[in-house]
């Protein structure tokens, strides 16, 4: 942290300034001057509400599927969602790595394993399975695919079409904790056990929970045995709760089929259904949020901001700033936090407001 010192006290003179200039020089910061930095009566995130067009992105992915080889070095074929407030890291939000990774027509993606976790969102494409640990999850379109910390993981395109999807990690809060690791496999992919999907046909259409608040209260530092949650029993699941309520949003959280905790003990993954014409009221959370537009149209206001989306699009909703989601046509969102981390700190926090915000300005994209 970069901390100016301009001192609360009127003179920094004579023995006072002297103080000062010796603190600097042994590497010490006088925390009577920067208390009001560090102990805020709320969060500060340096990330920024922002969305990022699938207008933009998709063009993009396709040229660098054109241009950019895939080779062992650079592993992978990522665009990554860069937020403004962040000084240049290649980070969605302080916590959360967002993504959209390409992977063109009978290509492949080389095996490795690394300490921070991941999850697959698909967006669009078909033929692509992506291979954890010997077991080949196939995968398409609304499919969550896990690929847990220090597993082994490749992806291979059987097909004759692009596929893309959203990767979301929890690397910046490993970085943070100094507890990066990779390892690259001795071939360039490992051998995949017949048939695909083994971990779904153990554990089937088991993963879902849903709870008032939408986030689970169980805790578990083990991921799910369960490596790919389809789209079709998402939909279900979705338009059964849709059918139960009259809100205008229900949510459902991807679990752990053995204990309901969160998919990955860093990562909580959500799911969102927005009614057609439907408003949902907004909320605020400790901990850091990134949306994927699976389909539909709309908007999201963010701490003021009105952000449009559609499908394709992605945007961050920084710590503690309030969001409320409004759909044009029903909407669905996928979404990834942090709330696991915070949870099992003691941290997390959550917060309803009873009205609609004012919105002060409307978000202009690059």
């Amino acid at each position: 942290m970069s901390i100016d010192l301009p001192s609360r006290d009127t003179d920094v003179s004579g023995e006072l300034g002297a103080l000062y200039e010796s603190l600097a020089r042994a590497d010490l910061a006088p925390l009577w001057n920067i208390t009001d930095q560090l102990l805020t009566p709320t969060p500060r995130p340096k990330a920024v509400p922002w969305l990022w067009s699938a207008t933009t992105l998709r063009p993009l992915a396709e040229r660098a599927i054109a241009l950019v080889p895939i080779e062992r070095g650079g592993e992978r074929r990522v665009l990554s969602l860069v937020n403004p407030g962040l000084g240049g890291r290649p980070y969605a939000a302080g916590t959360l790595w967002g993504a959209l990774q390409c992977l063109g027509p009978r290509e492949s993606a080389p095996a490795h394993r690394h300490s921070p976790g991941a999850i697959r969102f698909v967006l669009s494409g078909a033929g692509v399975w992506t291979t954890v640990d010997g077991d080949a999850c196939d995968m398409a379109p609304g499919d969550l695919v896990l690929t847990p910390a220090y597993n082994w993981h490749d992806h291979t395109n059987g097909g004759d079409e692009a596929m893309l999807w959203f990767d979301g990690l929890d690397l910046p809060v490993v970085e943070a904790l100094d507890a990066v690791f990779f390892e690259e496999y001795g071939e360039l992919q490992q051998p995949h056990l017949r048939p695909h999907n083994r971990s779904e046909t153990e554990y089937g259409a088991t993963g879902y929970r849903t709870v008032p608040d939408a986030v689970t209260e169980q805790l578990d530092p083990t991921p799910s045995p369960l490596l790919v949650y389809r789209w079709a029993q998402t939909d279900a699941e979705l338009a059964r709760l849709a059918a139960e309520t009259d809100s205008a949003k229900v949510t459902i959280e991807f679990t752990n089929p053995r204990s309901g905790a969160s998919v990955l003990p860093t990562l909580g993954c959500f799911m969102h259904r927005i009614a057609p014409n439907g408003s949902s009221l907004p909320e605020r959370q400790a901990g850091n949020q990134v949306f994927v537009v699976f389909d539909g149209s709309g908007h999201s206001v963010i701490d003021g901001e009105l952000f449009e989306w559609s499908a394709g699009d992605c945007f961050v909703v920084p710590s503690w700033a309030p969001v409320e989601h409004h759909a044009r046509e029903r909407a669905d969102l996928f979404s990834i936090s942090d709330a696991p981390v915070l949870r099992a700190l003691g941290l997390f926090r959550r917060q309803t407001l009873d009205a609609a915000q004012p919105v002060l300005r409307v978000f202009q994209p690059r």
